[in-house]
């Protein structure tokens, strides 16, 4: 590989996509795989040495990286998430992070592993867990909500949190404080920093809100800014760059009036791409002494992270709250790293080596391991120690619900008052806001989106309806969610204008044939059809249930007695029998014909406890 520059390229895009694949099915972070590939491919086999192969081009290829990556993870970082997601996430990012920070480098200083310097460095670095590494652990897990909640805002926040704080305190690091001379320095590299940063992001936020730019340069404009205000930072003062470009994320997120979510999903598709590459290229170039270090200090410092940094983070946070214990004890265990500390200390390292620090090849290979054996360590357990605490939910009952046209939110509002966790999601923002003034908890955006895999909060949720109108969005929710939920649990209607084509489509087909989603809304908006849930008894089934319309009445799901969902579908039956409930699509009694009003008559006391929002005990 390292005679054929194209060719080692080539492979090592190849290489990362199919990790990131490869991860996706097996429901593992990424980062995990990426690393392992480059070990293998690096110090494993020799069959790759960046160094050799790009020479003095690294360095500013990897700079680049990482600029872009931590501008992606600033533009998450809104203050008001801060502020709106309960007091101990509050802490856990702010007094938990300086908790871990300062125990992680007291115990790497401690065991002689690294410089008092550099090991603060690496507390910084190991502070941040991060959403593409916990977030797979939390779907596998299925935690209570709240516990999974506090973790996942956790790892959206401390995300760039983190970062800002890696590099600054890299900043002292790098430049020998003793020298009144260079404090100067500092002042000079934070002031470029943060008012370049600041103006940058300010700029182009104007710029976004008086839409002086074309949409088709949104994010050209914004990686090209980027990129050009980290090189100008570090030209004004030198290593101000990724400091300049994590403030220019923050300010422009908190912007107001100014959307960045084109913008995020941009960059995110590109963080995919460079972290691929990156972890593969840093993991690589460890050298083979990297991994002869004394493993018994280094297994020392692994269960200072685990069983006392991680701990004694949570217990700080959490002093005076109302969290159970139980829920404390997961928190303390579930914190793997992630993106931030992998590219970060790989860009330290080289730095640091240029500047002969020492220890800084040691400062990547501490990094890597933490990562690695919190990723490895906690996927493994976490399920059984969240069942063995009791803080697992048993079964996810949820519905996450594709479409906010009239039938979704029918639906919606059914399975709402009927007390079930229900997620509708939808590019309309009127029509997200109509299932909001319901109570209805929404998502505006794409479903299939990186930021749905990013933001969207699934916890609880273990079913989708795939309602919308677009028959490509139904097919790819089905298949992107299939692997989250099992294929048996994700469902899609059927449209008019490919009513035929069932077979070729992921998601098992909805109600009866002639129940499309065109005639369905039809009789919503036209005909005043509505919901109506009926509970069966012994005397009062199914069969009863559904002649009471005359046969016109169209079932949409059934709950059963232990309150489980089953959407009517082509493919699937079971037996409703006393003590379910179900919900039927059927003509309003003011409008039955009188052919019909003997049997409504009948059925007036069933009617009546239809209405009910609350399942029956």
């Amino acid at each position: 590989m390292n005679d054929n520059p194209a060719l080692a390229a080539a492979l090592i895009i190849l290489l990362g996509t199919a990790a990131q694949w490869l991860s996706w099915w097996m429901k593992l972070p990424a980062i995990l795989l990426l690393l392992i590939a480059g070990l293998a491919i690096g110090p494993g086999f020799h069959l790759f040495s960046p160094d050799d192969m790009f020479g003095d081009l690294l360095f500013p290829f990897v700079s680049l990286g990482v600029a872009v990556i931590l501008f992606e993870g600033s533009l998450t970082l809104k203050f008001e998430e801060i502020r709106g997601h309960g007091q101990t996430v509050t802490r856990l990012v702010t007094f938990g992070a300086a908790t871990t920070i300062i125990v992680a480098a007291l115990g790497a200083w401690g065991l002689g592993l690294l410089s008092w310097e550099v090991a603060l460095l690496f507390g910084a670095l190991v502070s941040v867990t991060g959403p593409t590494v916990i977030l797979p652990i939390l779907r596998s897990v299925g935690l209570k909500k709240n516990a999974a909640n506090i973790l996942r805002w956790e790892g959206i926040i401390i995300d760039p949190l983190g970062a800002l704080a890696a590099v600054v305190i890299f900043q002292f690091v790098a430049i020998d404080t003793a020298d009144p001379g260079n404090l100067l320095l500092i002042l000079e590299i934070f002031a470029a920093g943060i008012a370049l940063g600041a103006g940058a992001g300010y700029a182009f936020g104007w710029l976004l809100r008086r839409h002086m730019l074309p949409d088709y340069l949104h994010n050209v404009g914004a990686l090209a800014l980027v990129l050009a205000v980290f090189v100008a930072s570090n030209e004004i003062a030198h290593e101000s760059g990724l400091l300049a470009v994590t403030v220019m994320g923050i300010f422009l997120a908190n912007m107001r009036d100014v959307d960045v979510e084109d913008i995020l999903d941009f960059k995110e598709s590109l963080t995919v791409l460079l972290t691929s590459i990156l972890f593969i290229v840093l993991a690589a170039r460890l050298p083979t002494e990297a991994f002869t270090a004394n493993w018994t200090k280094v297994a020392a410092l692994m269960g200072i992270m685990l069983f006392i940094a991680r701990p004694l983070s949570v217990l700080i946070s959490t002093m005076w709250t109302p969290l159970p214990w139980r829920e404390r004890a997961i928190l303390s265990w579930i914190a793997p790293r992630g993106i931030v500390a992998a590219a970060v200390s790989g860009l330290f390292a080289i730095q640091l080596d240029q500047a002969n620090v020492e220890g800084a090849q040691l400062l990547v290979s501490l990094t890597f391991t933490v990562i690695v054996t919190t990723v490895l360590l906690q996927s493994l357990t976490a399920r059984p120690l969240a069942r063995l605490l009791g803080v697992a939910d048993p079964e996810p009952r949820g519905i996450l619900i594709v479409g906010g046209n009239p039938v979704a939110l029918a639906i919606a509002t059914s399975l709402h008052k009927l007390d079930f966790e229900v997620i509708l999601a939808d590019t309309s923002w009127d029509l997200t806001r109509k299932a909001r003034m319901a109570g209805i908890r929404t998502y505006f955006g794409n479903v299939v989106s990186d930021d749905a895999d990013r933001r969207l909060d699934l916890v609880g949720i273990g079913q989708l309806l795939a309602l919308s109108m677009r028959a490509p969005l139904n097919t790819l929710a089905c298949l992107r969610y299939a692997r989250e939920f099992g294929s048996s649990s994700v469902f899609r209607i059927r449209l008019a204008d490919n009513a035929e084509d069932v077979a070729a489509i992921e998601g098992r087909i909805l109600f009866k044939e002639e129940a499309t989603l065109e005639r369905l809304q039809a009789l919503i908006e036209k005909e005043g059809y509505q919901i109506k849930v009926t509970k069966l008894t012994e005397e009062y089934g199914f069969k009863e249930a559904m002649e009471q319309q005359a046969g016109d009445a169209i079932p949409l799901f059934a709950v059963s007695k232990d309150k489980l969902v089953y959407p009517f579908a082509e493919d699937r039956t079971f037996k409703a029998g006393p003590g379910w409930q179900v919900a039927s699509l059927v003509k309003p009694a003011a409008e039955a014909s009188p052919k019909e009003t003997s049997a409504i008559d009948r059925a007036k006391s069933h009617l009546d406890r239809e209405m009910q929002p609350k399942l029956p005990e």
